[in-house]
Parts: structure tokens; C-alpha cells; sequence
């Protein structure tokens, strides 16, 4: 843990210089970077270009709602692509517009399948690959009628939606885009186009691509975290509308994905991911940008080297936040079933909110599994703390999944001793994540609740 702190103080650091470093040269958002591409004759104006990154959000978006309706078809619609694919969130309302109504209006031809992680999930039973472990919920999403499955506890809309944006933005981002790869000097070389005709560059390009899948708006700098995190609810048409067209282009203008939940837990004022991340976004294409059609030096690809650590280690912090906060939330929830059930009443409404958020809870805590380092024996405390599946009231819990594609279960834990898994696992994503916003922090319980069931407070699951 100490040289995870040190490295931590060492990048937090590094990230003030850079802020003061944009701040003095007044160049805050993403968007307006001059063509450098060494004998270019089209007739584009700037470089950047991640359309299809926006694209990609926007299929996760309706493959979000179509899960919320069990509706099978078109949740492999928006997975695998299609033509015409309707925009389904956000649309236009009075109050804030929307430019773009089509998927196609951004980017043609793209896909989620194509971009999902393909490396085997542990956290999810049955051995499947990211890709898989989508196609297997979808699956079983398509037999509900709302995404929910009573008789697992599963919220499918929440899983393939938390999963999704981690297999495939995070995964994208920093195992792909900002691994050791693509920032090498001889692959998408900075002194080359992208392709051929292109107006970027190999590496701006890359970074392009990278920034599209964090999801912020390219404005983001000159927005607060409330401000940023309005835009994403579409509350606050002024803030998102940079240009003053009237309308909101989800090109540029709009707060999505990850970008919205470092904006949530931002605006409590403990954490500051979205500057953060954002800022690192901005300054590693202001280098690659100064090389100016020329091989970056061996010193100009350190630098955005360093920017691509700051992102990737602070997005992994905003998506243990998440777990953080969603396992408080089933603490909770648990608390106000255990009184219904004492009272013999009607836990229909407590046990849908508690699949949801415990939905949200393992959604996140599997797209830790597809980050670029390995969780080790933390990956192994999450997955058994959490389970398979979520603790139900008849004492069971899924476990596995047999050959034919259905749940088995076993005996569960109590409730109490569920409750405390969670707040186990709210202290590990603060010893192993370094979490600061801890939103729902349920952690003052631990002792007291550990002391009644006459255990340990140690991340195990007993």
C-alpha cells in the first residue's frame, strides 16, 4: 500500500503542475486542434475526430432501454449495430434539445460487440469471456419483462449496463487506446496519418479515441461538477450548449458514462476525477499536438505517458467509488427489508430497489476485472463478498450456472452477515482503491455489526 500511496501523491502532484500548465495557456477545451498531418489537402479544419466513440455511448444507451423492457431483439440490436438505430437516450425535450436523433448521425457501422473486453470474467460464474458474459444477460434479460428477475434477484438493466460501460469504454481506453502499445513510437506513429486521406495523426487519433469513450464533454474544463453533472440529467441546457446553437450537440456537448459519475461523486467537493482526468485528457493531446506532425521525442511520449497513469488510475478510482457507494446502498436496503420481513409485509418494492442497486453494485465491481492491472487477492475478496448473485430472502443465493445455461443456487449467508460483507467491502475500495467521496459510507457499522455476529471485520468473506 505505501508505494501505491507514493505513486498516488507522485501523480496528484503531477496533475496540479499540469492544471496551472493549461491555465496559464487558456486552451480548456477539447475541441479546435489544428490539422498537422504533413501534406494534407482535404478540407478539415481540426484533427479531432471521435465520432464513433459517441456512437458506441449511444448504443449502450439503448441497449440500456431495451433491457429495461426484456426486449431481446433489440438489445442485440444496439450490441452487435445496426443501420438506422434510433437514438433512444437522451432525446429531445423542450427544455434541452437534441441535434442528433440516428446512432448513424455520429458514426456508421459500429458496434459494442466488436469493442467488448475478451478476457475471461471470474467475478461472473461459468468462465466467460466480457463478450460472453453480455450475450449470456442479454439472453436472460430477454425472459424478463422489465429487466428484472424476481427469482435471482438479477437486475439484468443494471448489469449489462454498469458491465458494458466498463468492457467496453474502460477496456477500450486503457488496455487498448492508452495501453503500452499505442503509445509506443512505432505503432500510429505521429508522423503518418491515421490513414490514408486522414487529417490526424496516428497518435492524435489515438487520443482521440481514448477521450471519446471517457465521456465528457469537450467543454468540460470551463463547467463545474454540478454543472457537468446537470448536463448528463438534462436540467441544464445553458451549460451544455458551448456553441449557442440552441441545441445540444452529443458530439461535443454532452455528459455521459463515467463522466457522469465522476461528476456525481465531484460535486460532494471531496474529489476532483473529472478535472482531473479531463485536464490529463487535454494536456497529452496538447503535446502530441506540439510535435506537430513529427515523431513525438522520446521526452514527449514520457510526458503523455505520464497523462495516460493519471487517467487510467482515476477512472479505476471512479468506477471503486461506484462499488463503494452501491454497496452502502444494498447495506441499506437490506436494513429496511429485514423490517418488513419481521412485520410479515410486502417486500415487493424494497426487493426491487435492493436488486437494482446490488445490480449496480456487481455491474461496477466486474468492470474492475477489465482495467489494465491485475486485482489479484483483491479481485478474489470482491467476488466472494458480493457472490454470484445477490442474498434473497429464502435464505439462497445463485451460486453457478449449470451446462444447460440456468441458475443454480445454494444455502446463503443471513441477512445480517450479508449486510456485512458489504461494509467489508466498502473498507477494502478504501484500502485497495484509496476511495475519497465514499458516498453511502455505511463503514461506522462494521464494528458494531461484526461484534453481533461474533466475527472479524477482515475483507473475507466468512
Amino acid at each position: 500500500m505505501t508505494s501505491l500511496r507514493n505513486m498516488s501523491a507522485a501523480i496528484g502532484m503531477t496533475t496540479i503542475a499540469l492544471v496551472g500548465q493549461a491555465q496559464a495557456d487558456g486552451h480548456s477545451n477539447y475541441a479546435g486542434f489544428p490539422v498537422t498531418v504533413s501534406g494534407y489537402t482535404g478540407d478539415k479544419s481540426t484533427s479531432v475526430s471521435y465520432g464513433g466513440q459517441i456512437a458506441r455511448h449511444m448504443l449502450h444507451n439503448g441497449l440500456k432501454k431495451m433491457a429495461s423492457k426484456g426486449n431481446e431483439a433489440g438489445m442485440l440490436s444496439y450490441f452487435n449495430g445496426g443501420k438506422n438505430l434510433a437514438i433512444l437516450d437522451p432525446v429531445s425535450k423542450d427544455s434541452f434539445p437534441i441535434k442528433q436523433s440516428l446512432v448513424d448521425d455520429l458514426s456508421k457501422g459500429k458496434t459494442l460487440s466488436k469493442k467488448t473486453y475478451k478476457g475471461v470474467i471470474s467475478g461472473w460464474p461459468g468462465g466467460m469471456t466480457g463478450v460472453e458474459v453480455l450475450e449470456f444477460m442479454i439472453k436472460k434479460a430477454g425472459n424478463t419483462s422489465n429487466g428484472l428477475d424476481e427469482a435471482t434477484g438479477y437486475n439484468y438493466t443494471q448489469l449489462i449496463s454498469k458491465f458494458a460501460m466498463g468492457a467496453v469504454f474502460y477496456n477500450q481506453t486503457c488496455n487498448n487506446y492508452l495501453g503500452d502499445v499505442k503509445l509506443s513510437a512505432d505503432s500510429k506513429p505521429n508522423d503518418k496519418p491515421y490513414k490514408d486521406g486522414a487529417a490526424y495523426t496516428g497518435k492524435e487519433h489515438v487520443w482521440d479515441e481514448a477521450f471519446g469513450y471517457w465521456g465528457a464533454a469537450a467543454h468540460t474544463l470551463e463547467m463545474s461538477a454540478e454543472d457537468s453533472y446537470n448536463v448528463a440529467k438534462k436540467k441544464d441546457l445553458s451549460a451544455a450548449d458551448h456553441n449557442g446553437d440552441g441545441v445540444v450537440d452529443l458530439s461535443s456537448e454532452m455528459t455521459m458514462a463515467h463522466a457522469y459519475y465522476a461528476s456525481g461523486f465531484d460535486k460532494g467537493g471531496k474529489t476532483n476525477y473529472l478535472q482531473t482526468i479531463t485536464q490529463a485528457f487535454l494536456d497529452g493531446r496538447k503535446d502530441i499536438t506540439s510535435a506537430n506532425g513529427k515523431k513525438l521525442s522520446f521526452q514527449q511520449r514520457n510526458r503523455v505517458k505520464l497523462k495516460a497513469e493519471i487517467i487510467c488510475s482515476n477512472w479505476e478510482k471512479v468506477i471503486a467509488e461506484a462499488v463503494f457507494k452501491y454497496a452502502g446502498s444494498v447495506y441499506a436496503d437490506l436494513d429496511k427489508m429485514n423490517i418488513i420481513l419481521e412485520a410479515n409485509g410486502d417486500t415487493t418494492k424494497i426487493f426491487a430497489t435492493y436488486a437494482k442497486h446490488w445490480g449496480e453494485a456487481k455491474g461496477f465491481a466486474l468492470a474492475l476485472e477489465v482495467g489494465p492491472k491485475s486485482l489479484g487477492e483483491a479481485g478474489a475478496k470482491i467476488n466472494s463478498l458480493l457472490g454470484a448473485g445477490p442474498w434473497l430472502p429464502n435464505q439462497s443465493q445463485v451460486t453457478d450456472i449449470a451446462s444447460d445455461g440456468s441458475y443454480v443456487k445454494d444455502e446463503a449467508v443471513s441477512l445480517q452477515e450479508y449486510q456485512l460483507h458489504m461494509l467489508k467491502l466498502q473498507a477494502l475500495m478504501v484500502d485497495k482503491f484509496g476511495v475519497v467521496a465514499r458516498s453511502n459510507d455505511k463503514l461506522a457499522s462494521i464494528e458494531d455489526l461484526a461484534s453481533k455476529l461474533g466475527g472479524s471485520i477482515s475483507s473475507e468473506n466468512d
